[in-house]
């Protein structure tokens, strides 16, 4: 499986590329720490809610800093999904190299 670094998420953003960004932590975690325009569906849910999901598009899978997105990713390349990606550190990493106001928990 492949990995993104938080700078090359931050130039996709920057670049108008298109992406979606998938956020599969739980929702209480979108209150402590979030990044604008994910799709959020937690990783408990994720298997039942693949149809949700654009086959054809590139997906990167972030967390909280990079486990779960690790196993979602594989689970998007598994079910058909030919461009998943783990954000490499998840939100926690984004938070600490590109966006300092963001807390880490």
């Amino acid at each position: 499986m492949d990995e993104l670094t938080v700078e090359e998420l931050k130039s996709k953003i920057e670049n108008s590329e298109p992406f979606t960004l998938l956020d599969v932590r739980e929702p209480h975690e979108y209150f402590m720490s979030d990044l604008e325009g994910t799709t959020r569906i937690p990783m408990d849910e994720l298997k039942n809610r693949l149809n949700e999901l654009e086959k054809d598009e590139e997906i990167i899978v972030m967390c909280r800093s990079g486990n779960r997105s690790a196993n979602a990713a594989k689970m998007l390349l598994e079910n058909g999904y030919k461009k998943a990606f783990n954000l490499k550190g998840g939100i926690n990493e984004w938070a600490k190299k590109i966006d300092p106001t963001l807390p880490e928990y």
